[in-house]
């Protein structure tokens, strides 16, 4: 895979105020298919969507939602406050 993680920003997107934080992690180049796939591993109920014009996908657990566009070079990561921890676990998987 030649995707690689670059960075983790905190997202424009605001939900603090829910006890949710959302972080935009950052990536060398724009997702394909088998990035997305490989996504996973993270576990948790996954939806792709691939058929779409903009094909996008969706990945939820209790404490945490990933979510991005296909060929995008990002994609949004919220996590329930209590559990911020599961954005490390993330990127480890991606290094």
């Amino acid at each position: 895979m030649s995707i690689h993680y670059l960075r983790t920003e905190e997202s424009r997107e605001r939900c603090a105020e829910s006890g949710w934080y959302a972080y935009d992690l950052i990536l060398s180049e724009g997702m394909d298919d088998e990035f997305i796939r490989s996504l996973k591993a993270v576990g948790g109920s996954f939806l792709y969507l691939p058929q779409l014009k903009h094909p996008f996908f969706k990945l939820e657990s209790d404490y945490y939602v990933l979510k991005g566009v296909k060929g995008n070079d990002f994609f949004r990561m919220a996590v329930h406050g209590d559990h911020t921890d599961e954005v490390q676990r993330v990127i480890g998987l991606l290094e």
